[in-house]
């Protein structure tokens, strides 16, 4: 499924139009897959009743054509509420079938909007076309009433005995009204759809949270614009017939070294098991030689752990990773395919000082403009000096990892292009030097900008994670659930991104096939535990297998 911001939407209707596809004609191609949904999943008898909720925009002229499709072509009772008064083309065809239509600025105030919920209550099916893709929050005070009234007839229909097991469905056009469509944003007075019928691509809001559990079932409908006009890079819905392709093959004749050698800069005194997780999560989606490198007092801890690994003891400071311990992983760089830095690493001066020499300050530009500027920040310490022959590995960087670098001036320039950043919102909000609050409310669009602005490909963790890379390709893994939500799963996925960068995968790809498989080990672990609040890091690890055949089989098309 194809993602597209509102602008870029915007851009493809107008290229269209300009090309000689009009906007009416898109209308009608709209309307027409609206009614065609409602006409599948409801019986075509008189009986069954659709109220369409039209507002005064495009949206609620696609909603006028599929009514005026269903009243033509079947014998459903159809409905119209106004929000607004009109006076195009698409309404006089409408009012021409003598359909019911009911003005809502002139529904009597003094009775509360009786005609309003009276009808709402009488719809099996109440189709939501007030507000596109344009919206912008807040509501305006007629659509919010409107919203509310609506919901207390759906609560008056509820309790009433003749509809009882007969809820109405809610479909959405194009997204529930109240939605921004690129931030999945919400107005209180929003309401919750079970199917969302969109056109030509999904948007970010659909994928967003809190939208994203407002809109139900979401489809895409094309509409038929025309084949030679410009698209939009590359924003799509994972699936497993998207990942399949990645997947590294495995050659019968191959060795360990066929399939990459993984080295894990990872833990500390306190946080031990980091180190455990992503070095197997790193093996278990199958990299051929995993390195544990880690203060020297983890090893004996670790070791009987991890039988397969091969390990790297580093000098520390109690416990904390120590500056000196910067040559001894830059030297060991050239031996491998891939590096990940900094699960359970913790924040100790020693392992800052450690992060400062192993990514030492670069000459170089002022950094990309943005909408969300960078803090200033402290300075860095002087770098040591180290072997220009060295070039580091494809990178992760990972947890606490990326909390000491936002601690630096203009961290993201001492990082190799397209390296990997696996933040959840609290880390990127410290990355970006804006509250996390904000970063929930952006997601995906900051997602974006950040990964061009910092040259970086971007993995922000969290309900339905996005991947961004800096040529502005955008992916979402569309899982969302709490058995994910536990200490040390982003460990097992910083592992499993490592271990596919070990394979070879470029960056952003390693990213995706990660992110899918991980998540669908979450999925998979808490539907053999049987809930998702017993639902370990290490249940996510052992699932891991499992969650790659399933790929490896799966066939959506079949």
């Amino acid at each position: 499924m194809r993602i597209v911001t509102v602008e870029e939407m915007r851009a493809l209707e107008a290229a269209a139009d300009h090309n000689g596809y009009s906007y009416a004609k898109m209308m009608e191609v709209a309307g027409r897959a609206i009614a065609d949904q409602i006409k599948a999943r409801m019986p075509d008898k008189q009986d069954t009743r659709v109220l369409f909720l039209i507002g005064a925009g495009n949206n609620g002229g696609d909603g006028l054509v599929a009514g005026r499709i269903l009243k033509e072509e079947t014998l459903m009772t159809v409905g119209f509420l106004l929000l607004k008064k009109r006076d195009d083309e698409n309404f006089h065809k409408v009012k021409a079938l003598q359909v019911p239509i009911i003005d809502f600025w002139n529904d009597p105030v003094n009775l509360d909007h009786l005609a309003t919920r009276t009808v709402v209550k009488m719809a099996d099916v109440i189709v939501d076309s007030l507000l596109g893709t344009g919206f912008k929050l807040p509501l305006r005070d007629d659509v919010a009433l409107l919203l509310k009234r609506v919901k207390q007839g759906i609560a008056e229909r509820e309790s009433m005995v003749e509809f009882k097991g007969k809820p109405a469905r809610i479909l959405a056009v194009d997204l529930p009204s109240g939605m921004d469509a690129d931030t999945g944003q919400i107005a209180p007075e929003t309401l919750t759809a079970d199917l969302t019928i969109t056109f030509e691509a999904s948007k970010p809001g659909h994928w967003t949270y809190p939208g994203a559990g407002h809109c139900g079932t979401v489809i895409v409908a094309p509409l038929e614009l025309p084949s030679d006009i410009p698209q939009p890079q590359m924003q799509q819905v994972e699936t497993a017939d998207s990942i399949r392709p990645l997947l590294p093959r495995r050659a019968i004749d191959a060795n360990k070294y066929s399939f990459g050698k993984a080295l894990i800069v990872a833990g500390s005194g306190q946080y031990v098991g980091a180190a455990a997780l992503a070095a197997e999560s790193a093996y278990r989606v199958g990299a051929g030689l995993v390195t544990v490198a880690t203060p020297q007092i983890n090893v004996p801890l670790l070791a009987p752990k991890i039988l397969e690994a091969t390990w790297l003891p580093l000098s520390h400071e109690n416990g904390a990773v120590d500056e000196s311990a910067a040559d001894v992983v830059w030297e060991k760089f050239a031996s491998y395919t891939a590096a990940l830095i900094g699960s359970g690493f913790g924040t100790a001066e020693a392992t800052a000082a450690f992060m400062d020499v192993l990514f030492p300050a670069p000459d170089g530009t002022d950094p990309l403009p943005t909408t969300y500027p960078d803090p200033p920040l402290i300075p860095s310490s002087a770098p040591t000096k180290k072997d220009a022959e060295i070039t580091p590995p494809p990178l992760v960087i990972d947890a606490d990892g990326l909390n000491l670098l936002a601690k630096v001036k203009d961290w993201w320039k001492r990082l190799p292009a397209r390296t990997v950043l696996t933040p959840h919102s609290g880390e990127m909000s410290r990355l970006c030097g804006i509250d996390s609050k904000e970063v929930q409310a952006n997601r995906y669009l900051l997602a974006r900008e950040k990964a061009k602005a910092w040259n970086c490909v971007v993995v922000l963790k969290g309900a339905n994670t996005i991947i961004a890379d800096p040529d502005g390709r955008t992916a979402v893994i569309p899982v969302a659930t709490p058995a994910l939500a536990r200490a040390g799963t982003g460990d097992v996925l910083a592992g499993a991104v490592c271990g596919y960068l070990a394979q070879g995968l470029d960056p952003f790809d390693a990213a995706r096939v990660a992110c899918y498989v991980h998540g669908s080990a979450g999925l998979l672990a808490a539907e053999r535990i049987g809930t998702t609040a017993s639902v370990l890091a290490t249940d996510v690890l052992h699932s891991l297998p499992q969650a790659i055949q399933q790929i490896e089989k799966h066939d959506e098309s079949a």
